[in-house]
């Protein structure tokens, strides 16, 4: 092991700066002991090095009869901070989730190997990166939305930079006879579903006294009944018998109380009560249901219709105790925690993903006075 890397690499990999970096775990592949060896690798610059590196290591480990059970992404240091990672995301155009400091590929990338998930609302946003972040650690996905064109774009794109199998469906999660049709062609595509995520969601802004009777149940309808129906058709056509993980998407709305939000907030409120009767009544059947509470997330439409003027945007962010909004990838990833054998553990629980954000927030009450409604429905 010790001249695995090869001594002429050693100059370069000894001249950055000391941290801590990503391991290579490995194991006889087949007969000997059961015994698991582990090599640290120092991450190193350019980033075309790294990968030529982490390929020459693996093709090492193969020729002596190892195979690779676990590695973690090796990153490009500076100082303290991650500046560039091994591996660009799809899309991967807001500058906050290129800050240094953000901090990604630290699970093993097979952690979710072989697991299928079933996501609503893949095709756009965090649902999109949720579904990218799994395939990234050897899922499968099902993305379901209700335009099939648009999840359909998204299914390609998901496959080509993944290599992982994508399946777009068509699928409005008010409608059950759709529900079922979804899940019994992912059940025959793949032949199970190891993880649902519902992350389905709809919301405008708009003051409760002008907010419509049937505004308010649509939203009702899309998030907390959609979220029930899923659910319920999984539990009946696989969980019940196989066991399963449930994330539900949520927010911190109903916690804190928001202006603007009564709708949405309420419909949230509901799904993190629903995530705890679930979490009791089914746990018996090795079914976890946790919730991901995400707060100010920046590239998502949510974030565009929700955040106000840029200066609105910037007075907030000071507020937050850890000074930014948060990315998409890093919801991804709480997701992938909650989704994993890391949280074997964990049902029942609301993970917030907000940099403190719901503790301090700023709640604007002045916004009532000339707010003019963009409700549509």
């Amino acid at each position: 092991m010790g001249g695995l890397l090869g001594r002429a690499a050693l100059p370069a990999l000894l001249s950055g700066p000391r941290v801590p970096a990503p391991s290579l775990l490995a194991r006889p592949s087949s007969g000997g002991s059961s015994w698991t060896r582990e090599r640290t690798l120092v991450a190193v610059k350019p980033d075309g090095v790294q990968r030529r590196l982490v390929g020459d290591v693996i093709q090492r480990f193969e020729r002596r009869g190892f195979k690779l059970v676990g590695m973690k992404m090796l990153q490009v240091w500076e100082g303290p901070n991650v500046v560039c990672s091994s591996r660009a995301m799809i899309g991967h155009t807001d500058s906050a989730e290129a800050a240094p400091g953000t901090i990604r590929g630290d699970f093993s990338i097979h952690i979710s190997r072989d697991k299928v998930a079933f996501i609503t609302g893949g095709g756009s946003g965090i649902g999109f990166r949720i579904a990218e972040i799994f395939m990234r650690h050897g899922c499968h996905t099902i993305i379901a939305s209700r335009s099939l064109p648009r999840v359909s774009k998204s299914a390609t794109k998901l496959a080509a930079a993944t290599g992982q199998r994508c399946l777009p469906l068509s699928l409005d999660v008010r409608a059950i006879p759709a529900i079922t049709a979804a899940v019994d062609q992912a059940l025959k595509e793949f032949g199970k579903i190891d993880i649902l995520v519902n992350c389905a969601a709809g919301n405008f802004l708009c003051p409760a006294s002008a907010l419509s009777f049937n505004a308010f149940k649509t939203v009702m309808d899309i998030d907390t009944l959609g979220t029930f129906n899923t659910c319920r058709v999984l539990y009946e056509k696989f969980f019940r018998d196989h066991g399963g993980v449930i994330v539900n998407i949520t927010a911190t709305l109903g916690t804190r109380g928001q202006v603007l939000q009564v709708h949405a907030g309420s419909a949230k409120a509901a799904v993190d009560a629903m995530t705890r009767h679930l979490a009791v009544e089914w746990g018996p059947q090795n079914i976890r249901v946790n919730s991901l509470a995400p707060g100010p997330i920046s590239g998502t439409e949510g974030f565009r219709r929700l955040g106000g003027p840029q200066a609105s945007v910037s007075a907030k962010t000071l507020a937050i105790p850890l000074q930014r909004v948060g990315n998409k990838t890093e919801v991804a990833h709480s997701a992938l925690y909650l989704a994993s054998p890391l949280a074997s553990y964990v049902t029942g629980a609301v993970l917030v993903v907000d940099g403190g954000a719901w503790l301090t927030y700023p709640n604007d009450i002045k916004l009532l006075g000339d707010f003019a409604s963009s409700a549509k429905l």
